[in-house]
Protein backbone atom coordinates (compact mmCIF):
# COMPACT_ATOMS: atom_id res chain seq x y z
CA UNK A 1 0.00 0.00 0.00
CA UNK A 2 1.63 3.72 -0.77
CA UNK A 3 1.94 5.70 2.36
CA UNK A 4 -1.26 8.10 2.88
CA UNK A 5 -3.54 5.32 0.97
CA UNK A 6 -6.40 3.80 2.85
CA UNK A 7 -6.37 0.44 3.01
CA UNK A 8 -9.90 -1.54 2.33
CA UNK A 9 -8.75 -5.49 2.73
CA UNK A 10 -11.99 -5.74 5.46
CA UNK A 11 -14.66 -5.21 5.24
CA UNK A 12 -15.31 -3.81 8.68
CA UNK A 13 -12.10 -1.95 8.63
CA UNK A 14 -13.71 -0.51 5.28
CA UNK A 15 -16.73 1.05 6.07
CA UNK A 16 -14.89 3.12 8.96
CA UNK A 17 -12.37 4.04 6.28
CA UNK A 18 -15.42 4.87 4.14
CA UNK A 19 -16.58 7.32 5.93
CA UNK A 20 -12.92 8.79 7.20
CA UNK A 21 -12.37 9.11 3.36
CA UNK A 22 -15.87 11.28 2.87
CA UNK A 23 -15.18 13.46 5.97
CA UNK A 24 -11.27 13.78 4.88
CA UNK A 25 -12.75 15.00 1.00
CA UNK A 26 -15.05 17.67 3.21
CA UNK A 27 -12.40 18.82 5.32
CA UNK A 28 -10.73 19.48 2.36
CA UNK A 29 -13.40 21.26 0.66
CA UNK A 30 -13.65 23.69 4.10
CA UNK A 31 -10.25 24.58 3.46
CA UNK A 32 -10.42 25.73 -0.53
CA UNK A 33 -14.07 26.63 -0.42
CA UNK A 34 -15.28 30.44 1.07
CA UNK A 35 -17.10 29.69 4.26
CA UNK A 36 -20.48 30.91 3.24
CA UNK A 37 -20.20 28.69 0.22
CA UNK A 38 -19.25 25.71 2.17
CA UNK A 39 -21.68 25.99 4.58
CA UNK A 40 -24.49 26.75 2.30
CA UNK A 41 -23.88 23.74 -0.10
CA UNK A 42 -21.31 21.65 1.24
CA UNK A 43 -21.48 21.14 5.58
CA UNK A 44 -25.37 19.57 4.88
CA UNK A 45 -24.39 17.00 2.88
CA UNK A 46 -24.33 13.32 3.96
CA UNK A 47 -22.99 10.47 2.18
CA UNK A 48 -22.50 6.51 1.92
CA UNK A 49 -19.54 4.95 0.80
CA UNK A 50 -19.56 1.44 -1.23
CA UNK A 51 -17.69 -1.72 1.02
CA UNK A 52 -15.33 -1.91 -1.75
CA UNK A 53 -14.91 2.22 -1.72
CA UNK A 54 -15.38 2.18 -4.99
CA UNK A 55 -19.25 4.22 -5.22
CA UNK A 56 -19.84 7.63 -2.82
CA UNK A 57 -23.30 8.14 -3.00
CA UNK A 58 -24.22 12.39 -1.76
CA UNK A 59 -27.29 12.73 -0.49
CA UNK A 60 -29.04 16.32 -1.12
CA UNK A 61 -31.45 18.26 1.02
CA UNK A 62 -33.88 19.04 -2.33
CA UNK A 63 -33.85 18.80 -5.94
CA UNK A 64 -32.40 22.70 -6.91
CA UNK A 65 -29.07 21.55 -4.66
CA UNK A 66 -28.83 18.49 -6.48
CA UNK A 67 -28.90 20.16 -9.69
CA UNK A 68 -26.45 23.12 -7.96
CA UNK A 69 -24.20 20.39 -6.39
CA UNK A 70 -24.22 18.65 -9.55
CA UNK A 71 -22.92 21.53 -11.54
CA UNK A 72 -20.70 23.12 -9.37
CA UNK A 73 -19.05 20.81 -7.42
CA UNK A 74 -19.46 16.79 -8.36
CA UNK A 75 -16.48 16.51 -10.60
CA UNK A 76 -14.20 18.28 -7.75
CA UNK A 77 -15.67 15.96 -4.98
CA UNK A 78 -14.53 13.06 -7.44
CA UNK A 79 -11.31 14.17 -8.04
CA UNK A 80 -10.68 15.17 -4.66
CA UNK A 81 -11.65 11.30 -3.43
CA UNK A 82 -9.54 9.64 -5.85
CA UNK A 83 -6.68 12.06 -4.95
CA UNK A 84 -7.24 10.82 -1.51
CA UNK A 85 -7.90 6.79 -2.23
CA UNK A 86 -5.69 6.34 -5.15
CA UNK A 87 -8.07 5.23 -7.09
CA UNK A 88 -11.02 6.40 -9.10
CA UNK A 89 -14.21 6.49 -7.13
CA UNK A 90 -17.73 6.83 -8.50
CA UNK A 91 -19.68 9.87 -7.32
CA UNK A 92 -23.59 9.27 -7.34
CA UNK A 93 -26.04 12.34 -6.47
CA UNK A 94 -29.55 11.26 -4.68
CA UNK A 95 -32.23 13.30 -2.76
CA UNK A 96 -32.39 12.33 0.89
CA UNK A 97 -34.75 9.96 1.82
CA UNK A 98 -36.92 12.57 3.37
CA UNK A 99 -37.25 13.92 0.03
CA UNK A 100 -38.17 11.63 -2.10
CA UNK A 101 -41.53 11.91 -1.10
CA UNK A 102 -42.18 15.52 -2.16
CA UNK A 103 -39.35 15.84 -5.07
CA UNK A 104 -42.16 16.51 -7.67
CA UNK A 105 -43.30 19.29 -6.28
CA UNK A 106 -40.09 20.73 -6.30
CA UNK A 107 -39.46 22.69 -9.36
CA UNK A 108 -36.34 21.81 -11.93
CA UNK A 109 -33.57 24.21 -11.62
CA UNK A 110 -31.78 24.91 -15.11
CA UNK A 111 -27.61 25.76 -13.86
CA UNK A 112 -27.04 27.25 -17.55
CA UNK A 113 -26.64 30.90 -16.46
CA UNK A 114 -27.84 31.49 -13.02
CA UNK A 115 -27.64 34.30 -10.93
CA UNK A 116 -27.76 35.82 -7.09
CA UNK A 117 -31.75 36.65 -7.97
CA UNK A 118 -32.14 33.32 -9.76
CA UNK A 119 -30.95 31.41 -6.97
CA UNK A 120 -33.05 32.89 -4.35
CA UNK A 121 -36.22 32.50 -6.73
CA UNK A 122 -35.60 28.88 -7.43
CA UNK A 123 -33.83 27.21 -4.31
CA UNK A 124 -35.84 27.22 -0.47
CA UNK A 125 -36.09 29.72 1.15
CA UNK A 126 -34.20 28.54 4.10
CA UNK A 127 -33.78 31.64 5.88
CA UNK A 128 -37.25 32.36 6.34
CA UNK A 129 -38.32 28.24 7.20
CA UNK A 130 -34.73 27.30 9.32
CA UNK A 131 -33.80 28.66 12.59
CA UNK A 132 -35.26 32.26 13.32
CA UNK A 133 -31.75 33.51 14.47
CA UNK A 134 -29.61 31.46 12.63
CA UNK A 135 -27.22 31.02 15.39
CA UNK A 136 -24.74 28.22 15.59
CA UNK A 137 -25.15 27.30 19.14
CA UNK A 138 -21.18 25.42 19.62
CA UNK A 139 -19.82 29.29 18.83
CA UNK A 140 -19.80 30.46 22.43
CA UNK A 141 -17.28 32.45 24.13
CA UNK A 142 -16.47 29.24 26.44
CA UNK A 143 -15.32 28.17 22.92
CA UNK A 144 -13.59 30.71 21.90
CA UNK A 145 -9.20 30.82 22.88
CA UNK A 146 -8.62 33.75 24.57
CA UNK A 147 -5.23 35.26 23.39
CA UNK A 148 -3.39 38.90 22.95
CA UNK A 149 -4.87 38.72 18.82
CA UNK A 150 -8.54 38.78 20.17
CA UNK A 151 -8.66 39.99 23.80
CA UNK A 152 -9.99 43.53 22.64
CA UNK A 153 -12.39 42.07 20.25
CA UNK A 154 -13.60 39.30 22.96
CA UNK A 155 -13.91 42.26 25.58
CA UNK A 156 -15.84 44.51 23.61
CA UNK A 157 -17.82 41.34 22.08
CA UNK A 158 -18.80 40.38 26.45
CA UNK A 159 -19.99 44.32 27.28
CA UNK A 160 -22.31 44.00 24.13
CA UNK A 161 -23.73 40.91 24.68
CA UNK A 162 -24.64 41.52 28.31
CA UNK A 163 -25.38 45.40 28.09
CA UNK A 164 -26.89 45.63 24.18
CA UNK A 165 -27.96 48.95 23.00
CA UNK A 166 -25.58 51.05 25.23
CA UNK A 167 -21.88 51.58 24.29
CA UNK A 168 -20.03 50.21 21.52
CA UNK A 169 -23.08 50.11 18.72
CA UNK A 170 -22.62 49.77 16.58
CA UNK A 171 -19.50 47.35 17.33
CA UNK A 172 -17.20 47.17 13.88
CA UNK A 173 -14.57 43.92 13.65
CA UNK A 174 -12.17 43.51 11.34
CA UNK A 175 -9.32 41.12 10.19
CA UNK A 176 -8.37 38.90 7.71
CA UNK A 177 -9.86 35.67 6.88
CA UNK A 178 -10.55 32.79 9.76
CA UNK A 179 -9.48 34.70 12.97
CA UNK A 180 -12.50 34.20 14.37
CA UNK A 181 -14.66 37.30 13.29
CA UNK A 182 -17.87 35.18 12.90
CA UNK A 183 -17.37 33.04 16.11
CA UNK A 184 -17.32 36.16 18.00
CA UNK A 185 -20.69 37.22 16.49
CA UNK A 186 -22.44 33.77 17.17
CA UNK A 187 -21.08 34.36 20.79
CA UNK A 188 -22.41 37.50 21.08
CA UNK A 189 -26.19 36.73 20.07
CA UNK A 190 -25.59 33.09 22.02
CA UNK A 191 -25.16 34.68 24.84
CA UNK A 192 -28.18 37.40 25.10
CA UNK A 193 -30.45 34.33 24.25
CA UNK A 194 -28.68 32.99 27.58
CA UNK A 195 -29.71 35.81 29.54
CA UNK A 196 -32.71 37.34 28.08
CA UNK A 197 -34.62 34.42 26.05
CA UNK A 198 -36.77 36.54 24.60
CA UNK A 199 -34.30 39.04 22.12
CA UNK A 200 -34.73 38.99 18.81
CA UNK A 201 -31.19 38.18 17.58
CA UNK A 202 -30.44 37.34 13.67
CA UNK A 203 -27.36 36.19 12.69
CA UNK A 204 -26.56 36.67 8.63
CA UNK A 205 -24.18 37.47 5.63
CA UNK A 206 -23.74 40.19 4.08
CA UNK A 207 -24.95 37.95 0.72
CA UNK A 208 -28.30 36.55 2.33
CA UNK A 209 -29.13 40.48 3.08
CA UNK A 210 -28.29 41.28 -0.82
CA UNK A 211 -30.45 38.23 -1.58
CA UNK A 212 -33.09 39.31 0.26
CA UNK A 213 -32.94 42.96 -1.19
CA UNK A 214 -33.17 41.20 -4.67
CA UNK A 215 -36.30 39.04 -3.74
CA UNK A 216 -37.68 42.16 -1.72
CA UNK A 217 -37.84 43.94 -5.08
CA UNK A 218 -38.86 41.16 -7.03
CA UNK A 219 -42.16 40.00 -4.79
CA UNK A 220 -42.72 43.31 -3.67
CA UNK A 221 -42.66 42.29 0.09
CA UNK A 222 -40.64 45.16 1.38
CA UNK A 223 -43.27 45.08 4.47
CA UNK A 224 -41.85 41.77 5.37
CA UNK A 225 -38.36 42.65 4.59
CA UNK A 226 -38.87 45.73 6.98
CA UNK A 227 -40.47 43.94 9.40
CA UNK A 228 -37.59 41.48 9.35
CA UNK A 229 -34.99 43.41 9.79
CA UNK A 230 -36.40 46.83 11.63
CA UNK A 231 -37.62 44.95 15.00
CA UNK A 232 -34.57 43.03 16.06
CA UNK A 233 -32.74 43.47 19.38
CA UNK A 234 -29.63 42.89 17.99
CA UNK A 235 -28.16 42.52 14.50
CA UNK A 236 -25.05 40.14 14.06
CA UNK A 237 -24.01 40.88 10.17
CA UNK A 238 -20.71 38.93 8.82
CA UNK A 239 -18.71 40.36 5.94
CA UNK A 240 -20.50 44.05 5.18
CA UNK A 241 -17.59 44.17 2.42
CA UNK A 242 -20.10 42.79 0.16
CA UNK A 243 -22.28 45.31 -0.11
CA UNK A 244 -19.77 47.04 -2.19
CA UNK A 245 -20.91 48.74 -5.81
CA UNK A 246 -24.87 47.70 -4.75
CA UNK A 247 -26.73 50.66 -4.11
CA UNK A 248 -29.96 49.20 -3.59
CA UNK A 249 -28.48 47.20 -0.99
CA UNK A 250 -26.61 49.88 0.94
CA UNK A 251 -30.01 52.19 1.03
CA UNK A 252 -31.83 49.61 2.74
CA UNK A 253 -29.15 48.60 4.92
CA UNK A 254 -29.22 52.63 5.94
CA UNK A 255 -32.50 52.51 6.45
CA UNK A 256 -32.16 48.96 8.84
CA UNK A 257 -29.16 50.55 10.70
CA UNK A 258 -31.18 53.77 11.21
CA UNK A 259 -33.96 52.02 12.53
CA UNK A 260 -32.90 49.86 14.65
CA UNK A 261 -30.11 52.37 16.19
CA UNK A 262 -33.51 54.54 17.09
CA UNK A 263 -35.00 51.92 19.03
CA UNK A 264 -31.57 51.39 20.29
CA UNK A 265 -31.37 47.80 19.58
CA UNK A 266 -27.91 47.00 18.84
CA UNK A 267 -25.39 46.30 15.76
CA UNK A 268 -22.22 43.91 15.18
CA UNK A 269 -20.45 44.25 11.90
CA UNK A 270 -17.44 42.11 10.27
CA UNK A 271 -15.34 43.49 7.45
CA UNK A 272 -12.33 42.19 6.65
CA UNK A 273 -10.76 45.84 6.51
CA UNK A 274 -11.13 48.79 8.96
CA UNK A 275 -14.31 51.18 7.49
CA UNK A 276 -12.74 53.72 6.15
CA UNK A 277 -10.51 51.02 3.83
CA UNK A 278 -14.11 50.03 2.87
CA UNK A 279 -14.07 50.55 -0.74
CA UNK A 280 -17.51 51.48 -3.04
CA UNK A 281 -20.08 51.91 -0.20
CA UNK A 282 -21.04 55.20 0.76
CA UNK A 283 -19.52 57.88 2.62
CA UNK A 284 -22.56 57.99 4.94
CA UNK A 285 -22.74 54.36 5.76
CA UNK A 286 -18.74 53.98 6.26
CA UNK A 287 -19.53 56.99 8.98
CA UNK A 288 -21.74 54.79 10.54
CA UNK A 289 -19.81 51.77 10.78
CA UNK A 290 -17.22 54.14 12.42
CA UNK A 291 -19.52 55.68 15.04
CA UNK A 292 -19.32 53.12 17.42
CA UNK A 293 -15.95 50.84 18.50
CA UNK A 294 -13.76 49.39 16.10
CA UNK A 295 -11.62 46.76 17.40
CA UNK A 296 -9.33 44.61 14.90
CA UNK A 297 -8.78 40.89 15.57
CA UNK A 298 -5.03 39.97 14.93
CA UNK A 299 -3.85 36.58 13.70
CA UNK A 300 -2.86 34.54 16.52
CA UNK A 301 0.25 34.30 18.08
CA UNK A 302 2.44 30.75 18.57
CA UNK A 303 1.02 29.70 22.04
CA UNK A 304 -2.72 30.91 21.17
CA UNK A 305 -2.13 28.99 18.13
CA UNK A 306 -0.62 25.83 20.23
CA UNK A 307 -3.86 26.19 22.95
CA UNK A 308 -6.38 26.47 20.10
CA UNK A 309 -5.06 23.05 18.42
CA UNK A 310 -5.29 21.91 22.00
CA UNK A 311 -8.64 23.01 22.75
CA UNK A 312 -10.21 21.76 19.61
CA UNK A 313 -8.53 18.38 19.24
CA UNK A 314 -10.08 17.96 22.53
CA UNK A 315 -13.16 18.85 21.28
CA UNK A 316 -12.91 15.95 18.56
CA UNK A 317 -12.36 13.39 21.61
CA UNK A 318 -8.36 13.17 20.98
CA UNK A 319 -5.77 14.65 23.03
CA UNK A 320 -2.84 16.30 20.98
CA UNK A 321 0.88 16.04 22.70
CA UNK A 322 1.37 19.85 23.36
CA UNK A 323 5.36 19.10 20.86
CA UNK A 324 3.03 18.31 18.23
CA UNK A 325 0.90 21.43 18.84
CA UNK A 326 3.58 23.52 18.56
CA UNK A 327 4.88 21.68 15.87
CA UNK A 328 1.83 22.67 13.73
CA UNK A 329 1.13 26.10 15.24
CA UNK A 330 4.89 27.39 14.23
CA UNK A 331 4.29 25.94 10.87
CA UNK A 332 0.49 27.18 10.12
CA UNK A 333 0.81 30.75 10.86
CA UNK A 334 -1.86 32.47 9.24
CA UNK A 335 -5.58 32.19 10.58
CA UNK A 336 -7.55 29.98 13.12
CA UNK A 337 -9.48 28.16 9.90
CA UNK A 338 -5.85 26.52 8.63
CA UNK A 339 -5.18 25.49 11.93
CA UNK A 340 -8.71 23.82 11.87
CA UNK A 341 -7.32 22.65 8.56
CA UNK A 342 -4.13 21.04 9.28
CA UNK A 343 -6.06 19.47 12.69
CA UNK A 344 -8.17 17.22 10.65
CA UNK A 345 -6.02 16.03 8.07
CA UNK A 346 -3.73 15.31 10.90
CA UNK A 347 -6.56 13.29 12.97
CA UNK A 348 -7.87 11.83 9.50
CA UNK A 349 -4.54 10.23 8.69
CA UNK A 350 -3.81 8.77 12.09
CA UNK A 351 -7.20 7.22 12.07
CA UNK A 352 -6.47 6.07 8.51
CA UNK A 353 -3.35 4.72 9.31
CA UNK A 354 -3.87 3.58 12.83
CA UNK A 355 -0.82 5.46 14.04
CA UNK A 356 -0.32 7.79 16.94
CA UNK A 357 -0.26 11.09 16.81
CA UNK A 358 3.21 11.98 16.42
CA UNK A 359 5.71 15.01 14.77
CA UNK A 360 6.52 12.59 12.50
CA UNK A 361 2.63 11.77 11.23
CA UNK A 362 1.80 15.62 11.62
CA UNK A 363 4.52 15.84 9.21
CA UNK A 364 3.60 13.15 6.83
CA UNK A 365 -0.10 14.71 7.17
CA UNK A 366 1.00 17.75 6.30
CA UNK A 367 3.41 17.52 3.78
CA UNK A 368 1.64 18.52 0.89
CA UNK A 369 0.83 22.26 2.73
CA UNK A 370 4.39 22.27 4.25
CA UNK A 371 5.84 21.65 0.54
CA UNK A 372 4.05 24.51 -0.99
CA UNK A 373 4.82 26.87 2.21
CA UNK A 374 8.29 26.15 1.66
CA UNK A 375 8.54 26.64 -1.66
CA UNK A 376 5.91 30.22 -2.10
CA UNK A 377 7.73 31.99 1.06
CA UNK A 378 11.39 32.56 -0.02
CA UNK A 379 12.65 36.08 0.48
CA UNK A 380 13.00 36.47 -3.34
CA UNK A 381 9.02 35.82 -3.14
CA UNK A 382 8.47 38.22 -0.47
CA UNK A 383 10.80 41.02 -2.44
CA UNK A 384 8.69 40.92 -5.75
CA UNK A 385 5.20 40.55 -3.73
CA UNK A 386 6.44 44.09 -1.74
CA UNK A 387 7.30 45.89 -4.61
CA UNK A 388 4.62 45.12 -6.67
CA UNK A 389 2.58 46.15 -3.47
CA UNK A 390 3.92 49.55 -3.40
CA UNK A 391 4.68 49.56 -7.14
CA UNK A 392 8.69 49.76 -7.03
CA UNK A 393 10.93 47.62 -8.98
CA UNK A 394 12.17 44.74 -7.22
CA UNK A 395 15.71 45.77 -7.91
CA UNK A 396 15.02 48.65 -5.26
CA UNK A 397 15.30 46.24 -3.04
CA UNK A 398 18.75 45.53 -2.84
CA UNK A 399 19.80 49.16 -4.04
CA UNK A 400 21.40 51.54 -2.22
CA UNK A 401 18.71 54.66 -3.17
CA UNK A 402 17.25 55.82 0.39
CA UNK A 403 14.12 57.85 -0.54
CA UNK A 404 11.15 56.77 1.95
CA UNK A 405 9.10 55.39 -1.38
CA UNK A 406 11.90 52.92 -1.50
CA UNK A 407 13.33 52.32 1.98
CA UNK A 408 9.92 52.22 3.62
CA UNK A 409 8.78 48.81 1.43
CA UNK A 410 12.04 47.94 1.60
CA UNK A 411 11.88 47.42 5.59
CA UNK A 412 8.35 45.70 5.33
CA UNK A 413 10.27 43.01 2.93
CA UNK A 414 13.09 43.06 5.73
CA UNK A 415 10.54 42.47 8.55
CA UNK A 416 8.17 39.74 6.31
CA UNK A 417 11.10 37.85 5.63
CA UNK A 418 12.11 37.62 9.20
CA UNK A 419 8.74 36.60 10.30
CA UNK A 420 7.87 33.99 7.17
CA UNK A 421 11.14 32.57 6.58
CA UNK A 422 13.81 30.60 8.81
CA UNK A 423 16.76 32.75 7.40
CA UNK A 424 18.65 34.39 9.86
CA UNK A 425 19.03 38.26 10.03
CA UNK A 426 22.71 38.28 8.19
CA UNK A 427 21.56 36.06 5.32
CA UNK A 428 18.39 38.17 4.74
CA UNK A 429 21.04 41.70 4.66
CA UNK A 430 23.11 39.77 2.20
CA UNK A 431 19.91 39.13 -0.03
CA UNK A 432 19.01 42.65 0.19
CA UNK A 433 21.95 44.02 -1.30
CA UNK A 434 24.52 43.03 1.15
CA UNK A 435 23.08 44.76 3.86
CA UNK A 436 24.48 44.25 6.99
CA UNK A 437 22.60 42.29 9.85
CA UNK A 438 22.19 45.60 12.22
CA UNK A 439 19.95 47.29 9.39
CA UNK A 440 17.83 44.56 9.07
CA UNK A 441 17.33 44.32 12.85
CA UNK A 442 16.34 47.90 12.94
CA UNK A 443 13.92 47.22 10.34
CA UNK A 444 12.33 43.98 11.85
CA UNK A 445 11.84 46.62 14.99
CA UNK A 446 11.15 49.71 13.11
CA UNK A 447 7.77 47.57 11.32
CA UNK A 448 7.22 45.36 14.35
CA UNK A 449 6.72 48.43 16.76
CA UNK A 450 5.03 50.62 14.05
CA UNK A 451 2.58 47.45 13.33
CA UNK A 452 1.15 47.91 17.14
CA UNK A 453 0.08 50.93 16.93
CA UNK A 454 -0.21 51.89 13.21
CA UNK A 455 -3.78 50.12 11.96
CA UNK A 456 -3.37 51.38 8.39
CA UNK A 457 0.40 49.33 8.36
CA UNK A 458 -0.86 46.28 10.16
CA UNK A 459 -3.57 46.33 7.58
CA UNK A 460 -1.39 46.73 4.63
CA UNK A 461 1.03 43.68 6.60
CA UNK A 462 -1.86 41.59 6.22
CA UNK A 463 -2.66 41.66 2.86
CA UNK A 464 0.82 41.07 2.03
CA UNK A 465 0.65 38.11 4.57
CA UNK A 466 -2.27 36.46 3.41
CA UNK A 467 -0.89 37.25 -0.36
CA UNK A 468 2.48 35.19 0.36
CA UNK A 469 0.90 32.36 1.75
CA UNK A 470 -1.56 32.10 -1.08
Amino acid sequence: MTEGQFDSSSGAASLGAGQGLWQACVDQLAQELPEQQFNTWIKPLSAQVADDLSKVTVFVANRFKLDWIRAQYSSRMAGMLEKLYGQTIVIELALAPREIASRSNIGQFSHGSSTVEELVEAGEDKVLNGPKNRLNTSLTFDTLVEGTANRMARAAAMHVSTMPGHLYNPLFIYGGVGLGKTHLMHAVGNRLLADKPGSKVLYIHAEQFVSDVVKAYQRKTFDEFKERYHNLDLLLIDDVQFFANKERTQEEFFNAFEALLAKKSHIVMTSDTYPKGLTDIHERLISRFDSGLTVAIEPPELEMRVAILINKARVEGTEMPEEVAFFVAKNVRSNVRELEGALRKILAYSRFNQKEISIQLAREALRDLLSIQNRQISVENIQKTVADYYKIKVADMYSKKRPASIARPRQIAMYLAKELTQKSLPEIGELFGGRDHTTVLHAVRKIGGERQQMTELNQQLHVLEQTLKG
